[in-house]
């Protein structure tokens, strides 16, 4: 984790976001104190549609039967 004053951020910023693009967290700081954190970009995850595996998935015949060797196992 690197922490910089905001007078060195905005100097550096192009530095400190090929640090950034390298994994590290850079945390500026006001007076000392803690104000932002500069994170990798994760990109939003992709909604899921209903339906969208129509047609891919088929449930085969007997698919919920138990089979022989379970039936001990069930109360």
């Amino acid at each position: 984790m690197i922490v910089v004053n905001m007078h060195e951020a905005k100097t550096n910023l192009s530095k400190l976001v090929r640090q950034v693009e390298a994994g590290e967290e850079v945390i500026v700081s006001r007076g000392g104190e803690p104000v932002a954190k500069i994170v990798p970009y994760t990109p939003p995850a992709v909604p899921r549609r209903p339906g969208r595996m129509k047609g891919q998935i088929k449930i085969l015949p007997g698919f919920d039967e138990i089979p022989p060797e379970f039936e001990e196992y069930l109360p």
